[in-house]
């Protein structure tokens, strides 16, 4: 009989054993999926402007977002206390679309200029005027949010051009 019992408790820590090994294999092997995953993009704006707009009605915002990282990411989104619609638009063909997000390739940029892709705000809040400072907020599929300010520039501002003035 105590033969037997100390069997059972043999049998008994060898299979609790064989489950907090077991167990502890299939969490570093899942530890070990997610940190082999790519880091997170880091993205950097420069040259950030928005012409004085006309009206209240709309207005455009240029940059260029830079992604120094080797994962290529997307953005996907702008937010603006001066408007509560904002969106990612793609010229094509000198038509103008919107669309829901735009490629921000790794180690690359993507340049929002005149005559191309942009930001469009819609229904402003207010009319920024030369030398004031509009504030934004891109977001992106995989990188964290990013808050830019934008100057305000003379309506005939064009960043291509910006050396001549």
């Amino acid at each position: 009989m105590n033969r037997r019992t100390t069997r059972t408790i043999a049998a008994a820590l060898s299979l609790t054993a064989a489950l907090a090994i077991s167990g502890c294999s299939s969490d570093s092997d899942s530890g070990s999926g997610s940190k082999s995953g790519a880091a997170k993009p880091e993205m950097t704006v420069s040259g950030g402007y928005m012409p004085e707009p006309v009206n209240d009605k709309m207005a455009g915002a240029f940059m260029v977002i830079k992604n120094g990282s080797k994962t290529a990411d997307k953005l996907v989104g702008v937010t603006s206390p001066l408007s509560d619609d904002l969106q990612i638009h793609e010229t094509k063909d000198q038509k103008m679309q919107q669309v829901q997000a735009m490629d921000v390739p790794a180690n690359g940029e993507l340049n929002l200029e005149r005559g191309g892709s942009h930001v469009m705000f819609m229904g402003l809040k207010n009319t920024p005027k030369v030398g004031e400072k509009v504030t934004v907020e891109l977001r992106f599929e995989k990188a964290d949010p990013v808050k830019v300010e934008l100057d305000v520039k003379e309506r005939t501002y064009n960043a291509k051009n910006s050396n001549a003035h």
